[in-house]
């Protein structure tokens, strides 16, 4: 068994893991000499409903279910547990592609396969060192009664882009693929389904309601944004100027 004290948005936890490799996963996060406010232990009850959860979704997309490996499954098992316990000291899980530009966080979120890394990519090639990447997949957002702040977290994507750093939240932004790069403000009712489907689902009643209140305070105190773009390198400065300058195209 294997004892890493780590922080997460500011929250000391002690993550006991079985696997060396899942130990390793968490240098960038070390935090020792701390005592940690939360444990998380996966038991093999724990592996295996991961793994259910797999098999439904190779089940759903038609191809044949397999067994994945059990450090697999304990990595997978540790982010969903620790992400349902980080709720309790306002942090919610978001899916999405976040930088910072300007000492400013921005994530951009969609449905998989639209192009969040790419666009994230065009803001690093627009704009050069003014941008560095928090997390390019599951960024923590630690919300309070004024704002949220964005935080990196060890599950960086395939591309393993991002630092155990934070940012400021500026804006949340939907990507949709289109011709034409447009920007525009979205409305609250607007935003609220594309935040309840990009941040944590947790199966506890309790969490769930936890969830809610703080999706409703990120809605009260965060601006968002539906952004349709290509791919070419204009697409990041429309989306800069429709921020930041009310210049939607």
């Amino acid at each position: 068994m294997n004892d890493c004290r780590i922080e997460i948005a500011g929250v000391p936890v002690l993550v006991r893991c079985c696997h060396q490799e899942n130990a390793d996963f968490f240098r960038d996060y070390r935090k020792e000499g701390q005592e940690e406010c939360l444990i998380v232990e996966p038991t093999q009850a724990d592996l295996e409903r991961i793994q259910a959860d797999f098999d439904r979704a190779d089940e759903a997309e038609g191809i044949p279910k397999h067994r994945r490996t059990d450090s697999f499954l304990e990595n997978n098992a540790i982010h969903a547990l620790l992400s349902e316990k980080l709720v309790d000291y306002s942090v919610l899980l978001m899916h999405g592609s976040a930088l910072c530009m300007d000492q400013d966080a921005y994530i951009f979120t969609a449905k998989s396969g639209t192009g969040k890394s790419t666009h994230a990519r065009l803001w690093r090639e627009v704009f050069g060192e003014r941008v560095w990447m928090i997390n390019d997949d599951k960024p923590m957002l630690k919300i309070g009664r004024q704002g949220a702040a964005v935080y990196g977290s060890p599950w960086r994507g395939k591309h393993r882009l991002g630092t155990n750093a934070s940012a400021p939240l500026r804006a949340i932004v939907q990507l949709e693929r289109g011709d034409v790069n447009h920007i525009e403000p979205m409305s609250k009712a607007d935003a609220f389904p594309v935040l309840m489907k990009q941040s944590l689902r947790a199966g506890s009643p309790g969490t769930r309601i936890k969830i809610l209140e703080l999706e409703k305070r990120l809605l009260d105190s965060t601006d968002f944004y539906r952004l349709t773009c290509n791919l070419e390198p204009e697409a990041a400065a429309v989306a800069w100027k429709g921020m930041n300058e009310g210049i939607f195209r």
